[in-house]
């Protein structure tokens, strides 16, 4: 996950949305925490953090490389049926399901964190700890998210609180890079199609509130041609030459700061050997923005400039022609939860009245699809304070995490609230 702080909410009251009643109907935070259950449930965090964050460095310990999530989510899915979930299953797409019901089936909320990593297969995943300081890939992104979703089963259980409406816990795969969100696409799809209210992810360190959803397009591009000898052959197209030519123009680009959209060139690769023309040269390309539109012009240049590399390579020499191959590796649509809709509010509440800072942010997260879908979604911070995100020396500093669990505890009531 990759956040944008959008500002700081100063509004000190919250209005009363038609769309939620009961609890989530004006200004639930405070509500809340006069409910005797309520406040057992949060004694129950404090006593289990301990306990959750062993979960957290357990978890993480548990390789879940891009498309290889499996054994953490065999291990996430005892741990749901160790906590009493119902109908608790890991779907088609990877993702692990547990239901916890409430009073009534609807609102059903989905509650989740995502358990795949961006480290490839073979990286040391063991954690470091140091006072409350913890070191270790993903430990934060998202080691703390699935920790904490299993923190308010976990609560919930202890100081027995019923729900009015149905709480549905998930981990979910394939959320980092060209995972491109495919196991909360197929959640929305397949698995809960047409049964899911709300929707929560949980996902790294702090205490912010995502409500925008940045979209991406991502492409792995190829330029082919015969290849040839570099002194025998001279004067053949060279696909390298025609990727060099369109990451030139890529490196030109002008894009609006507002809405921020941006682009870039991650990867490249390709050639056989120094004295030999390529017969490919490949890149992987990544655009960005909140804005639909915007990120459909910029796409719409990236095109241009491929073209206009392959016509200039194949019209510099006299030999060979060279084709492009445009792969979409990856399509996250854009999204907006409006930052005065009930579960922001409902958010924004129990955030303030806990004492927490309230910001608001946009980024790249699960939380994208059902905002697309305009299904009310947000993406909450777990608590703590974490550094070097996507780095094998991400840290995760332990001090007050709590609070991050308790602000997750009282959201996931009020928004199961009818």
């Amino acid at each position: 996950m990759v956040r944008r702080v959008l500002g700081v909410l100063l509004a000190t009251s919250l209005a009363a949305p038609a769309a939620f009643a009961g609890q989530a109907a004006t200004d639930p935070g405070p509500a809340l925490l006069a409910e005797p259950a309520i406040k057992a449930a949060l004694e129950a965090v404090g006593r289990n953090e301990p306990q959750i964050i062993e979960e957290q460095i357990r978890l993480c310990e548990i390789p879940a490389p891009p498309f290889a999530e499996r054994a953490r989510a065999e291990a996430y899915r005892d741990a749901f049926a160790a906590l009493g979930l119902k109908n608790v299953r890991i779907d088609e797409a990877g993702n692990v399901i547990g239901d916890r019901p409430g009073a009534a089936p609807r609102p059903r909320l989905v509650f989740s964190a995502h358990l795949d990593t961006v480290f490839p297969e073979g990286t040391d995943v063991r954690v470091k700890r140091d006072g409350p300081l913890l070191t270790g890939p993903g430990i934060g992104d998202d080691c703390r998210g699935l920790a904490v979703v299993l923190a308010v089963a976990r609560a919930l259980n202890d100081a027995n609180v019923q729900t009015e409406g149905t709480i549905t816990f998930v981990g979910t795969v394939g959320e980092e890079g060209l995972g491109d969100l495919r196991g909360v696409k197929h959640l929305f799809s397949t698995s809960l199609k047409g049964q899911i209210d709300r929707f929560v992810s949980v996902d790294g360190a702090g205490y912010g509130i995502t409500h925008v959803g940045v979209g991406s397009h991502r492409y792995r591009v190829t330029f082919r041609g015969p290849g040839g000898h570099s002194f025998g052959a001279f004067g053949l197209v060279n696909p390298i030459h025609a990727l060099g030519r369109a990451i030139a123009a890529i490196a030109d680009f002008q894009v609006p700061t507002e809405p921020k959209t941006t682009f870039n060139v991650g990867r490249i690769g390709g050639g056989t050997s120094v004295n030999s023309i390529a017969f490919s040269a490949w890149m992987e390309v990544d655009m960005r923005s909140a804005d639909a539109a915007a990120l459909a012009s910029v796409d719409a240049s990236f095109q241009q400039a491929l073209d206009r590399a392959l016509a200039a390579e194949n019209e510099r020499w006299t030999r060979g022609r060279l084709e492009v191959d445009r792969e979409l590796v990856g399509d996250r649509p854009a999204g907006r939860t409006d930052e005065a809709s009930p579960i922001v509010q409902a958010i924004v509440s129990v955030t303030r009245a806990l004492g927490l800072p309230v910001t608001l942010d946009e980024g790249s997260t699960d939380s994208n699809i059902a905002m697309n879908l305009g299904i009310p979604a947000v993406t909450i911070d777990g608590g703590g304070r974490g550094t070097g995100a996507h780095s094998l020396a991400e840290s995760f500093d332990t001090t007050d995490s709590w609070k991050g669990t308790e602000r997750a505890l009282l959201a996931a009531i009020a928004l199961a609230a009818r």
